[in-house]
């Protein structure tokens, strides 16, 4: 049987093909996907449900010349195929490998630099109100998921564009998921444009009948109008998109590449903005993916058989222990709160919702919503605790300055994934959480040490009666028994681990038990560190510093994140303020630049944040102090 896919190495390949064999193209991606993920992990169901899409779009539209903006991109997989990087996929999300979204640096097929959602629209009109001003006659799309509508931004663009009227199709891709079930009326309105399909076609009907009546004055083509107008509100109420400015397609299988290369190429003919609404499944073409569509959205390496993870979890993660707690603390304290956007699973907060689901929101993609949402319940009395992920709460940051940290609400923020997570590369590396956020007038933030710490911590914020936000890493907790009765931290105070006598290391978060094992190999070598688990960026245990820059030559702070304006700028500015000279600094964490994909243990050797790189960059330091005395 004739295979085509390593055979294309660009989208015009694929001109010649007939829709029989881009059928069979299909497949082959399909496959290709299913086998490359299940060694590399990735985003299997979102990739998997839009290949037909793919090659409609591909086959439609001319790239580079025309821009395709995936949204957030991590349903890129089969673009990435058809545009010359068959050979290299085995790659991908590996380090230096393929990246896991577009990338300009990657491919002139690659537009925008994605990984959030809901900028595609944005970028898109952009690039086409610059071809308009410079008179090109490229076409731009956008395509955007049904789950990232229901993100603000992608709503401020729709509204951008209809009232500019400029040329721009927009692919809204509804498979009724985000990373998990959709919420909210968007999501509401979509369902019910998918269950009515005669809509499109009483539209179209209607437009036919009016155009075949003659010019008979413009009293009767006004009233045609309205009465247009009226059946189109009686199918649908609402017509959104269309009251919008954009001229609407649909709903179109997305699965049928035919009828999308029909709807595409109508669009593109249209003057003016349109959208073409294609409906498609999540995980198409592989069953485990297609029932558990959620399981699959962002996976490990996997048995493809039965779709199991091969990855085996020992521990429990830090988002399984911060489920725990919260349940825990809940059960005893009905104001608790629990908020996610878009990411039950993910943070933990699915099993709080199972448990106390009228006090359980997940409010979309909607990460700004969702931090003045707390606000508002923290001004009436209730404890929101907001969960998301470090990279996705920089999208809130004027709602934290403006809603949380002005009105002083006692709002916990939980900051899921922060730090080097891996392989999902720069755009979502949590690594600006301490700079953004110890910046910002009455915040307390701190970070655990362990999984145990982070139970007291979860206390010690729920409990607190200003802002306060604890940040905690991807993957498995280090293993350290857990405590049965939780207490409330002394807000400011840091942990003295270990004294010595030769150093003093100043750790935080994720970074306090490699800094401790650093330790216990100085010892053999006859070096004495004090190990310090700093616990708080904001407040910082001023008095313990004070006391460390009198007792020692030298002080290191160590961080999983960027050095610029994090726990180590914050330890060297107060012993500035307080004209502390006669102290040797160095700041350990990660240098002003983006982090790329790689496994956490590789990223973190690179920046030397692990025992070895802590042990002998504190090697180097004392060294060199011994030769400069001598």
């Amino acid at each position: 049987m004739k295979e085509y896919l390593q055979h294309i190495t660009s989208p015009r390949d694929l001109d010649e093909l007939s829709v029989k064999e881009l059928d069979k193209v299909a497949e082959e991606i399909r496959k290709k996907i299913i086998v490359t993920l299940s060694k590399t992990g990735g985003h299997l169901a979102s990739s998997l449900g839009v290949v037909e899409l793919t090659l409609a779009l591909h086959t439609i539209f001319s790239t580079p010349e025309d821009k395709i903006i995936w949204d957030v991109g991590h349903q890129a997989y089969a673009h990435k195929l058809i545009t010359g990087r068959y050979d290299e996929f085995s790659s991908l999300r590996q380090y230096k490998g393929l990246s896991g979204f577009p990338k300009r640096s990657e491919s002139k097929h690659d537009i925008l630099n994605t990984g959030h959602s809901g900028t595609s629209i944005s970028g898109a009109l952009g690039m086409a109100c610059s071809r308009d001003i410079k008179r090109k006659d490229n076409d731009v799309v956008a395509v955007i998921g049904d789950g990232a509508l229901t993100g603000g931004m992608a709503f401020e663009a729709l509204n951008h564009a209809g009232h500019l009227g400029t040329d721009l199709t927009v692919v809204l891709n509804d498979n009724e998921m985000s990373i998990e079930e959709n919420v909210g009326a968007v999501s509401s309105y979509l369902t019910k444009l998918r269950t009515e399909p005669m809509l499109h076609q009483i539209k179209e009907d209607i437009e036919e009948l009016v155009n075949k009546i003659p010019a008979i004055g413009s009293r009767v083509i006004k009233t045609v109008d309205r009465v247009k107008e009226g059946l189109k509100y009686l199918v649908v109420s609402g017509v959104l998109f269309e009251e919008m400015g954009f001229n609407y397609l649909g709903p179109v299988d997305g699965h049928n590449i035919e009828e999308m290369q029909k709807s595409l190429e109508y669009a593109k003919n249209l003057d003016g903005p349109a959208l073409v609404h294609t409906i498609t499944t999540k995980g198409k073409g592989y069953k485990p993916a297609e029932n558990a569509p959620e399981n699959f959205h962002g996976t490990s390496a996997f048995e493809i058989k039965t779709g199991e993870s091969k990855r085996k979890r020992p521990l429990p993660t830090y988002s399984t222990i911060f489920s725990r707690t919260l349940i825990n603390l809940a059960e005893n304290d009905k104001d608790i709160i629990g908020i996610t956007a878009a990411m039950p699973s993910g943070t933990g907060l699915d099993k709080f919702r199972a448990e106390f689901p009228d006090r359980f929101y997940d409010v979309g993609i909607a990460e700004q919503h969702a931090v003045t949402f707390g606000t508002g319940l923290a001004l009436e009395g209730s404890k929101p605790v907001v969960t998301i992920y470090s990279t996705f709460l920089q999208r809130a940051y004027d709602q934290l300055i403006h809603d949380v940290a002005l009105h002083e609400a006692p709002v916990t923020l939980a900051i899921d994934r922060a730090g080097l997570v891996g392989r999902d590369g720069e755009t979502h590396q949590g690594v600006f959480d301490y700079a953004y956020l110890r910046q910002i007038p009455n915040f307390t933030v701190m970070a655990p040490k362990d999984e145990n710490e982070l139970q007291h911590m979860l206390k010690t914020a729920v409990n607190y009666s200003e802002p306060i936000s604890l940040r905690y890493p991807r993957g498995m907790g280090v293993g350290v028994p857990l405590d049965s009765k939780l207490e409330e931290l002394e807000i400011g105070k840091a942990e003295v681990l270990r004294k010595g006598s030769d150093i003093a290391i100043l750790a935080i978060g994720s970074m306090v038990m490699p800094a401790l094992e650093a330790s216990k190999g100085l010892a053999k070598q006859d070096i004495e560190a004090t190990v310090i688990n700093s616990r708080f960026v904001k407040p910082l245990d001023e008095e313990l510093i004070l006391s460390l820059a009198a007792e020692h030559d030298q002080i290191i702070t160590v961080e999983e994140h960027v050095l610029q304006g994090g726990f180590g700028s914050a330890v060297l500015e107060f012993l500035a303020d307080n004209k502390i000279t006669d102290v040797e600094i160095e700041r350990m964490g990660i240098s002003d630049e983006f982090v790329q994909q790689g496994s956490q243990d590789i990223l973190l050797e690179q920046y030397d944040l692990n025992k070895s790189g802590i042990e002998n960059r504190v090697l180097e330091l004392v060294n060199n102090r011994v030769d400069k005395d001598d």
